[in-house]
């Protein structure tokens, strides 16, 4: 499905089942009472309220402070029974803790989905620095270097599809395309990517891709920091860092560097 397809319709009979999880959507999202439930959702007051009772009963939902709606204890549950299945923030999870450790600064661990970096785990800076990036948070793959890092080993086609995508799902970024893709191009040979505070005001990251035993990108792994502490001279310094980081969580999940030049971009 392309970027800018409608969603599919629910198949017939599903429609309660739809409504309840635009709902939990809603929530998600900051929707918190009933009104703003019914509002976000388009559903009638009466059928959001019976069905929100229903979903209180399941766990999915629960009354927080002033009575306001939040995410229930089974989403939690679900939630790390999905990361248990998933083997990569596991395996890469001893490799994230070295990092952190060792250069002090934030670490992240993210998936491509739907076209957007989508973060399964962050250690936060040990300098107290903060970003607002946070684990189930959801950013642009080509404004982000770690979403560039999850581009790497696609074909050309692919960037200028996902660069459209983000300009117009977030608006005009710094680079045009052309210059975005020349980039890409060096990041490519670099076997890691950098962001040069395109996404947030003054951070800075380096990542690299993780692969798997299939030779796919399958996430990536990023340091990122403030400008003070990320000179470009210290961003050029952490690329083989990021690298081997990268790979050793590669090789945890099968990848075999060997085969690595198996894996440039088609063009």
């Amino acid at each position: 499905m392309e970027p800018d397809d409608p969603p599919p319709a629910p198949p017939p009979g599903t429609q309660t089942l739809a409504r309840g999880l635009s709902i939990i959507t809603a929530v998600a999202q900051g929707a918190d009472t009933l009104k703003s439930i019914s509002t976000e959702t388009g559903i009638g007051r009466s059928t959001a309220h019976r069905l929100v009772q229903m979903l209180i009963v399941a766990g999915f939902l629960r009354k927080g402070v002033d009575n306001s709606y939040v995410l229930g204890p089974s989403l939690i549950e679900y939630g790390f029974l999905a990361l248990q299945q998933n083997p990569v923030p596991f395996v890469a999870r001893p490799v994230l803790e070295q990092l952190s450790q060792k250069l002090k600064d934030t670490v992240h661990l993210a998936i491509r989905e739907n076209d957007e970096v989508f973060y399964l785990d962050k250690i936060p800076s040990l300098r107290g620095a903060e970003m607002r990036s946070r684990i189930g948070y959801r950013m642009p793959l080509t404004r982000t270097g770690i979403g560039k890092a999850l581009l790497l080993g696609e074909e050309h086609a692919s960037w200028e599809r996902c660069f459209q995508s983000d300009h117009e799902r977030y608006g005009p970024g710094p680079a045009d395309a052309e210059r975005f893709l020349t980039v890409m191009k060096r990041y490519t040979a670099m076997g890691a990517t950098m962001d040069l505070e395109e996404n947030e005001p003054g951070i800075r990251c380096v990542a690299a891709p993780v692969r798997d035993g299939s030779k796919s990108v399958v996430a990536a792994v990023s340091i990122a920091a403030t400008r003070p502490y990320m000179p470009m001279e210290r961003m050029r310094a952490l690329v083989p860092v990021m690298r081997e980081a990268a790979l050793d969580i590669s090789t945890r999940l099968g990848y075999s560097a060997v085969t690595a030049g198996a894996n440039r971009p088609r063009r």
